[in-house]
């Protein structure tokens, strides 16, 4: 059975790993800077946020490589469809992993190639 986070602040801290990745919309690689922001301040003071920290920043850092690609693509035509299906499916996965976050649940996303171990 899978082990659940019962302590509320590092549920929070946990989840704000996952929603600060949110940034991104507005600050340019804010994606990946947020998620580094939370898990370096956090990390030591919980396993949780250890660990969510972790798995956010490989989402994020995937996603960013894939919207990089995706961009280059545009000149082929198919790299605009691929920035929407990119940037809806970033969107939906890191609400989900703020929500499981949010339950105390160690959230894995999938899709996602683990650059930080």
């Amino acid at each position: 059975m899978e082990r659940i986070i019962e302590n509320p602040d590092e549920r929070t801290w946990g989840m704000l790993c996952h929603l600060s990745a949110l940034a991104g919309a507005v600050i340019p690689f804010g994606n990946i800077i947020g998620p580094i922001i939370v898990y370096s301040t956090k990390r030591a003071e919980f396993d949780f946020v250890e660990d969510q920290g972790k798995e956010s920043l490989n989402f994020q850092i995937t996603m960013t490589i894939a919207l990089v690609v995706s961009a280059i693509l545009i000149v082929v035509a198919v790299g605009l469809l691929l920035l929407a299906v990119v940037g809806l499916y970033t969107l939906i996965y890191t609400v989900i992993g703020s929500v499981k976050a949010s339950q105390g649940e160690f959230y894995r996303y999938p899709v996602t190639y683990r650059f930080i171990k």
